[in-house]
């Protein structure tokens, strides 16, 4: 397995309140996660921090590799988001510059040649297989949702102006339920794991050509490319294969 992993500051903010955590390839559990944090005076830096390190930690207590089912695992993704969620709100609610902080978050957990993913949020998670790229997780966004209902179509959200608008966060509120994936993982397989920066910049199709042309370098060419069509937004690009 191979890992590349990079966040930048774009262009136009003055703190990245991105953050990941990225296992490296020789370590026991495979574990990914990234979170795009928002609101408040540094609250979105606070925000995505914790959620990252207290997700990791828990994950890291509690996975049990003698009893890995799939059910089993993918409970213990979703008490990681719970146990974050509530570290985090309680932490928005303590002091009055983080009121209203909250992040998206996905964690990525591979194991038995199946990648585990739990998502809150407009952050991404795309598989790549051979030469076609599917999106995993699904926005929690108004523009997703205007999709769905049929009021515009993909390209039509790429522009949109309130496509920043998210319609599910970790840590705004008490509780909060995750969606969560399970998909094989299999030779060749490229995962990509990215905040809004990239995606919000970058179009579909040109991401997976980036990447493909160039695999080991592709975490700094997207982050670069964002940059060039404005980098309006932190940039954090996760591939793992």
């Amino acid at each position: 397995m191979q890992v590349f992993a990079k966040t930048d500051i774009g262009r136009e903010r003055k703190l990245n309140e991105d953050y990941y955590y990225a296992a490296k390839p020789d370590d026991k559990i495979k574990l990914f996660i990234l979170a795009d944090g928002m609101g408040g005076y540094n609250g979105g830096e606070v925000a995505s921090k914790m959620a990252v390190e207290t997700a990791k930690s828990y994950i890291e207590k509690h996975f049990n590799k003698n009893k890995g089912t799939k059910e089993l695992i993918e409970e213990l993704l979703k008490e990681a988001i719970k146990y974050a969620n509530e570290t985090v709100y309680k932490k928005s609610i303590s002091k009055k510059e983080l009121n209203g902080m909250g992040t998206t978050l996905d964690i990525c957990l591979i194991y038995n040649s199946k990648i585990y993913i739990a998502h809150i949020g407009d952050s991404r998670v795309y598989r790549i297989r051979k030469n076609f790229m599917r999106r995993i997780t699904r926005d929690d966004s108004y523009v997703q949702t205007l999709i769905e209902d049929g009021k515009i179509t993909k390209e039509e959200a790429f522009n949109h102006p309130k496509k920043n608008m998210i319609t599910k966060a970790l840590g705004c509120t008490p509780e909060v339920e995750p969606e969560i994936y399970t998909k094989t993982f299999i030779k060749n397989d490229v995962i990509l794991m990215t905040s809004d920066g990239l995606t919000n910049m970058v179009k579909e199709d040109e991401i997976k050509n980036i990447i493909q042309i160039d695999k080991e370098n592709s975490v700094e060419a997207l982050i670069q490319k964002a940059n060039e069509y404005g980098g309006y937004d932190n940039i954090t690009v996760i591939i793992i294969m």
